[in-house]
């Protein structure tokens, strides 16, 4: 019996095991990782005994063993933890030429499926068991963290995973950790920035007379339920639409709004409904929140205030949350803001990618 050769040598034919011997000539090492984020978006990395970097937890796959369950047996053996793992993020082409593998040990390329762990609670990180050797300590870490503490090649790897978890696009195909296919988030480099931290309450409430309205800004929906974000061109760094008053708004926070919205996104707004403010410990200042209806968008403009030109796309406002550091009561604000969704008459956003807006929209 023989079989046919592959495409690129036609006309020709060998045995089995010449075809065998012909494919494992060019066999790759298989691998797995696994993103777990915590309830704040920090990364989980492990500190390893055996390399001066830190790794997602994974490891080899074993003969015979599928990716899925490879990824399954390494977190229990690294973390203690029994974990289904059936949501991949990205597949990964490692060259031979990337690694600085010794020459001794043959590496010849390989393929790392990195697979979703989820976002884990207080509960389930108390429950971590280290094993006795091998992972020395583990840690939940800012994205933009990760260039610093792992190899290159691991934290474009894990920072592309993390973007397609958020873009909700599928499992994404890497080259030496560079998506063959770039969205949105990988082009303007979302995360790879720190987070502005911002752990203030939120209060569904109004304004209290003993507070002075610092900033103005809101929540504005597309009929088909996602919002505007604007992200800085420079460090990919998100915000919703709003800003700071100014003397010709005459002290009222939806002047500043629609102003603000105007300048920075040539947004403009219908329906614009109070949902509450945001505090912080300090000035006896607020920073109010709005929902809105988005009623078209203009040309990208120029912002007058910081001289930049705003990246706008539309997000869920779960996928903005993702991008945010704003703490506990993030959840709160969220809660809120799906109850003026609900009131503004806009159902709720599928899952979907993250969109960019390129060109004037009205709606």
């Amino acid at each position: 019996m023989t079989t046919p050769l592959p495409a690129e040598l036609p006309g020709s034919a060998m045995t089995d095991e010449e075809y065998g011997a012909y494919r494992a000539s060019a066999a790759l090492w298989a691998g797995t990782s696994v993103l777990i984020t915590d309830q704040h978006g920090k990364v989980l990395i492990q500190s390893v005994d055996y390399r001066d970097t830190c790794l997602l937890p994974g490891g080899a796959i074993d003969k015979g063993e599928s990716p899925a369950h490879g990824a399954a047996r390494e977190l229990h053996e690294e973390l203690g933890v029994h974990t289904v793992i059936d949501r991949g993020l990205a597949v990964d082409w490692v060259s031979a030429a990337s690694s600085n593998a010794p020459a001794s040990v043959g590496f010849p390329g390989e393929l790392i499926h990195v697979f979703d762990g989820g976002t884990w609670d207080d509960k389930q990180i108390s429950a971590i068991r280290l094993p006795e050797s091998e992972i020395t300590a583990v840690d939940f870490v800012e994205p933009a963290r990760l260039p610093d503490l792992l190899s290159p090649g691991d934290a474009r790897r894990a920072l592309a995973a993390l973007r397609a978890r958020i873009n909700a696009a599928g499992t994404v195909l890497l080259d030496n950790g560079n998506p063959l296919a770039p969205t949105t988030l990988d082009r303007v480099g979302i995360l790879r920035t720190p987070r502005a931290r911002h752990h203030f309450a939120f209060h569904a409430a109004p304004v209290t007379a003993t507070l002075t309205v610092r900033q103005s800004w809101a929540w504005m929906f597309a009929p088909d339920g996602r919002i505007l974000l604007l992200l800085e061109p420079d460090t990919g760094a998100p915000c919703l639409p709003g800003g700071t008053p100014e003397p010709e708004d005459h002290g009222d926070a939806v002047t500043t709004l629609h102003r603000e919205a105007a300048e920075e996104a040539a947004a403009h707004l219908t329906r614009t409904t109070y949902i509450g403010y945001v505090s912080a410990p300090g000035p006896a200042v607020a920073r109010v929140r709005y929902a809105a209806v988005l009623a078209s968008v203009g040309p990208a403009p120029v912002d007058t205030a910081t001289r930049r030109t705003y990246i706008r796309v539309l997000a869920t406002p779960e996928q903005a949350l993702q991008l945010f550091d704003w703490g506990p009561a993030a959840s709160d604000q969220l809660a809120v803001v799906h109850q003026a969704r609900h009131r503004l008459g806009i159902p709720r956003a599928a899952q979907q990618p993250v969109t960019e807006l390129t060109a004037p929209t009205a709606w």
